[in-house]
């Protein structure tokens, strides 16, 4: 099946700082990306006394009913705490659950990619994983150093989508809203409310439209 290709939303005139998602975005692995998800929701049912293809369809049917009753999507952390699962409790499942080098090895074409941007913009993450988890994934795709910030779950307590972490990024990078751009693999979790909030946004299908960023911009 062929994937979406990449869709261009909005641009800023003079952009300073780029946000980046982390997973999905900076790497392709499917194997990863579903193990993310996957370990906890494991971890989910074995707490609740259910078996992993009941956690799994418990968790899929709520954010299936969640899409369909509000027009969006919802992130696992934040359907997570509608079962009593708090945001500090997902960052520990995360941070023991996770570990990326065993699926990520560096990728020299990320990098190359990402300096080239730096030397033109800031560069920072939105992540909705733990910063310990978003820092292990970096260092084993070989562009930790390339990033002087980190925003994660357990930065503000807030998953995404929610303002306070894209805000909270381009405090740090110094740069107003409406000259961020946000780049990500998913409309409704990385794109949607940096469009609201007045910043550019970028969605990717794989870590090859990435690499087409420096010529795009």
């Amino acid at each position: 099946m062929e994937g979406r290709a990449l869709k261009i939303f909005s641009i800023p005139a003079s952009p300073g700082c780029i946000i980046f998602d982390i997973d999905s975005t900076l790497y392709t692995h499917p194997e990863y990306a579903h193990e993310q998800v996957d370990a906890q929701i494991r971890r989910f049912a074995d707490l609740r006394g259910l078996s992993h293809d009941e956690g799994r369809e418990t968790i899929s049917d709520f954010r299936g009913n969640y899409e369909r009753q509000h027009g969006r999507k919802i992130s696992l952390g934040n359907a997570m705490t509608h079962f009593g699962v708090p945001i500090a409790e997902s960052v520990r499942w995360r941070e023991t659950l996770v570990d990326p080098a065993r699926f990520l090895v560096p990728d020299p074409r990320l990098r190359e990619t990402l300096l080239s941007l730096a030397a033109r913009f800031a560069l920072r993450t939105v992540t909705n994983n733990p910063v310990l988890t978003a820092r292990k994934t970096l260092e084993a795709l070989g562009v930790a150093d390339i990033f002087p910030g980190i925003v994660g779950l357990d930065t503000t307590g807030f998953s995404k989508p929610h303002e306070r972490p894209f805000l909270l990024a381009a405090e740090s990078a110094g740069v107003e809203p409406a000259k961020c751009l946000s780049v990500g693999d998913r409309y409704d979790i990385d794109i949607a409310l940096p469009l609201e909030l007045g910043m550019g946004g970028i969605l990717v299908d794989s870590v090859e439209d990435v690499y087409g960023l420096p010529a795009l911009l």
